[in-house]
């Protein structure tokens, strides 16, 4: 066996895991310690039936984050993550049908939450090596 067939073969790496997978779960925290506030937002973006989907989202979120960073149901952790990000993205950060003064924040969360997605597919692949 050669040295990159075991790189695959093992979880990535212990500190890569856990910064992804702990800010997830901070953010998702964050979520939902604040549920009326991110409901209210939600709700105001046009998100459907926001008081659920909020909290539901938020879920998939820190368990997506805690699955990936302690390397547990990573194929399930990492498309948990993707979706969240994939079902959140174009609809919280359209930044396109924003007015000037948020254009550049919605913009700056749009591409942040295009890296994170980055990442889960990143991991998701890698599990699906495992």
């Amino acid at each position: 066996m050669s040295d990159s067939d075991s790189a695959h073969e093992s979880p990535p790496s212990l500190l890569g895991r856990l910064l992804f997978g702990s800010g997830l779960a901070a953010l998702a925290l964050r979520n939902l310690t604040n549920l009326d506030g991110r409901i209210a937002y939600a709700d105001a973006k046009g998100v459907p039936l926001a008081d659920k989907l909020v909290p539901a989202s938020s879920g998939l979120l820190l368990g997506g984050g805690l699955g990936i960073g302690f390397w547990k149901l990573p194929k399930l952790s990492a498309a948990s993550v993707a979706a969240f990000f994939i079902g959140v993205t174009p609809v919280m950060h359209d930044f396109w049908a924003v007015d000037e003064d948020s254009r550049d924040e919605e913009l700056t969360s749009f591409l942040q939450n295009l890296v994170l997605l980055g990442a889960a597919i990143a991991f998701f692949k890698r599990a699906r090596q495992n």
